[in-house]
């Protein structure tokens, strides 16, 4: 009971590091944020460069996905106009994991007190550059967290059943990373959990590959939520951007064990070998409808009762 109060606790930390972390950046982007993503999406390309330059300024595909769909809400944003945009996301939304694969354990400390020292300035970007580097300690010290709770949490009866279930049904994994995600209304949260126990031997890399599948989805639930009473675009939008995620995971998911294994060939680290398979996922997804954006649009509109 004690490992798993202290599993809740290490989730707090990841989220309220994440959150953080993204008030910070957001804070010294202050308004240029939703101009960008006025100005910038004449074409979907352009869409999509700007829409991954975004979230990974703010570190969460939601956060852009909520801005996004309250942009379309107030008819700044046309539904087509969202469709790179929504591309973009999934892809900056990697470049997190990225960072997070590498063993950065031994900045926690110094990155918390950096920010320490950066909070007792009153100056408002001062403080927000604190808010990115205690932000940062605390990822770093939940995700060390997790690796050290994913032994002894195996040696509970129910998590060990749980892991073996996962383990030996995929689809079970990328359903169980699914829900998490939709839960704590965050992929990189879900997936950087991954990340740890893959990098404590717990479970393999095909299935940290079907809990990203199902975490990819999971996020999506953020800027469905967003769209209620927004208006029949912003719903297109949050629909376009379930749909990608759910398509782009029916067509790797035949392919995790083909994926895994080259992965394997890229890195011989876990953990990083999941951020690559979140990255080749994301980008490879992107550029297969990016071509094709404005029939996605249009096959949108159709399924969802928007008649051009």
């Amino acid at each position: 009971m004690l490992y798993f109060c202290l599993f809740i606790c290490f989730i707090f930390i990841f989220l309220f590091g994440i959150t953080r972390l993204r008030i910070g950046l957001l804070n010294l982007s202050e308004k240029k944020i939703e101009l960008w993503l006025k100005r910038f999406t004449k074409t979907p390309f352009i869409g999509m460069v700007f829409g991954m330059l975004m979230t990974a300024l703010l570190q969460s595909s939601s956060a852009v996905m909520v801005i996004t769909v309250g942009l379309v809400g107030a008819r700044i944003l046309s539904f087509p106009q969202t469709i790179g945009i929504i591309l973009g996301t999934n892809i900056g939304t990697t470049f997190t994991l990225e960072f997070l694969s590498f063993h950065l354990s031994s900045l926690c400390i110094p990155f918390l007190l950096i920010g320490i020292i950066f909070h007792l300035f009153r100056d408002v970007r001062m403080k927000s550059i604190s808010y990115i580097f205690l932000g940062l300690a605390l990822i770093f010290a939940a995700m060390r967290g997790f690796e050290w709770l994913a032994i002894p949490l195996t040696q509970m009866n129910f998590v060990h059943f749980l892991f073996t279930l996962l383990h030996s049904h995929l689809f079970l994994a990328l359903l169980f990373g699914m829900v998490l995600a939709a839960s704590i209304q965050s992929s990189t949260v879900t997936i950087g959990m991954a990340m740890s126990f893959i990098s404590a031997g717990v479970f393999p890399i095909e299935t940290g590959i079907a809990i990203m599948l199902g975490a990819n989805i999971g996020t999506c639930f953020t800027g469905l939520l967003a769209s209620f009473g927004a208006g029949e675009e912003a719903r297109l939008t949050a629909y376009a951007h379930i749909w990608l995620n759910v398509g782009g995971a029916l067509v790797f998911y035949p392919f995790i064990t083909l994926l895994a294994h080259g992965c394997k060939l890229l890195t011989v680290l876990p953990e990083q070998q999941l951020a690559h398979a979140s990255l080749l996922f994301n980008v490879g997804c992107s550029l297969l409808v990016l071509p094709f954006a404005e029939k996605f649009g249009k096959f949108i509109m159709i399924l969802h009762g928007k008649k051009s």
